[in-house]
């Protein structure tokens, strides 16, 4: 099995340095990056807003909840305050990216997987084109560059989430929940948030990418090779998050 493994893994960084290289003809690549920006970021706009907006909710009343329950009396400002960094540092940057891992990362996989066994990718290789370098390159652009936008919304629609909920409530004010969004939070944690979201995004399209680049057999495999996609992209998140967690935080 770890043979397997460091096997998989060689065979990801050698995909890797073939896609990683410029582009033959420009004109042609910025017209796939435009299309991958759309069918990548854009149409997980939705998904990303509902999601952003119920989990920001969720934090700030669980925050709510601990405050209160605690033995020393903690101000309702701190909710607001609170439910900012937790989504900042962890809920934004990780959840939506797990969550874009299984919609972009499955949609990345089929593709590409079934223009494996259709036999498009070897067409393309016969034509001297660098096939990697062509399918891959404008997809791991557009989710590195668009994807921290996406978090960025996902952050401000979590904070506002957050603000629903306590009008909805009551249990706190908007003036506090305010001025606990207001309060002074270390500048290297947006920094940290949308480093390791950019480095979410580059395992979000190309490990799926590599999946379905290797995929053997018909359809049925495509299938497999999308599901084996999600589930090691997901893993490759968590690692990378606690790694750079351990590196940038403590």
């Amino acid at each position: 099995m770890l043979k397997n493994l460091l096997s998989q893994v060689g065979a990801y960084f050698f995909l890797l340095s073939k896609t990683l290289k410029k582009p033959q003809k420009a004109s042609i690549f910025g017209k796939l990056f435009m299309r991958e920006i759309y069918d990548l970021g854009v149409n997980s706009f939705g998904l990303v807003l509902f999601t952003s907006t119920f989990v920001g909710a969720v934090v700030a009343i669980q925050m709510f909840n601990n405050f209160n329950a605690s033995s020393f009396p903690i101000p309702n400002s701190f909710i607001g305050y609170a439910t900012k960094v937790v989504l900042i540092l962890e809920f934004a940057p990780t959840i939506i990216s797990v969550i874009l891992a299984g919609k972009v990362g499955s949609y990345i996989a089929s593709s590409i997987g079934t223009m494996r066994v259709t036999e498009q990718i070897d067409a393309l290789d016969i034509m001297g084109v660098n096939s990697p370098n062509f399918l891959i390159l404008p997809k791991v652009l557009a989710s590195v560059i668009f994807n921290p936008l996406l978090i960025a919304i996902s952050i401000v629609f979590g904070i506002w989430g957050g603000y629903l909920a306590g009008t909805a409530t009551g249990s706190w004010s908007k003036a506090d929940y305010i001025t606990g969004i207001q309060m002074y939070m270390p500048q290297h944690f947006i920094w940290y948030a949308f480093f390791k979201t950019a480095v979410f995004a580059f395992l979000i399209a190309t490990i799926p990418a590599y999946f379905g680049y290797n995929v053997k057999g018909g359809s049925l495999e495509v299938g497999r090779a999308s599901t084996q996609a999600v589930v090691w992209t997901i893993v490759a998140i968590i690692i990378m998050n606690l790694i750079l967690t351990q590196m940038f935080l403590s």
